[in-house]
């Protein structure tokens, strides 16, 4: 298992990681079995501080959490019981499918391209051709419908583009503003 814990323009002193390996490596052995690596990452924002850790786990899927409040030791305790409960029930889910995955998920490479804006509602564009800011790489994971939506969830995400294990098509799933998940699958 792998730490990465920072602080963003802040000190962080070998205490505090020591004591964030030691708690996080307690909720991480009882639910999520072999975890691959995470990122910690401490900041302040006003008078809080702000911890938001990033976990990767050996099944492709990704867990993330933030929290916030005036220590920073409170802010971690915050941001580890969110981590928890998307553990906790990540692993229920996985028991009530009766589906424990034991080969890592398949992700396919795709570009990711930042535009440029266009400078305001009223102006017009010179071109039809967008201006490329920047391009990345993107990682498309092979998953089933339900293991999409769980990810989403524990991403903290609106919404996650993935491939369909079963039909092999790329499929959207997205948080709806009534709170129930969407599920756009093109024929």
């Amino acid at each position: 298992m792998r730490y990465q814990i920072s602080g963003r323009q802040i000190d962080i002193g070998e205490a505090l990681q020591t004591f964030v390996k030691d708690e996080l490596g307690e909720v991480l052995d009882k639910y999520a079995g072999r975890p691959t690596d995470a990122n910690i990452i401490f900041s302040r924002s006003a008078h809080e501080y702000v911890c938001e850790a990033i976990v990767h786990l050996s099944t492709g899927m990704q867990a993330q959490a933030k929290g916030h409040a005036t220590d920073i030791h409170a802010a971690f305790d915050a941001c580890k019981e969110k981590l928890d409960k998307q553990l906790r029930r990540y692993k229920r889910r996985l028991k009530d499918h009766h589906k424990d995955r034991i080969d890592p998920v398949e992700v396919m490479q795709a570009p990711t391209y930042i535009l440029a804006s266009d400078g305001g509602e009223d102006s017009e564009p010179d071109t039809l051709q967008p201006i490329i800011v920047a391009e990345m790489e993107a990682k498309i994971p092979s998953l089933s419908v339900g293991e999409a939506v769980m990810q989403m969830e524990l991403a903290g995400a609106q919404f996650l583009l993935f491939r369909n294990e079963t039909k092999k098509g790329l499929n959207v799933v997205y948080r709806r503003a009534d709170g129930n998940v969407g599920w756009i699958d093109p024929r």
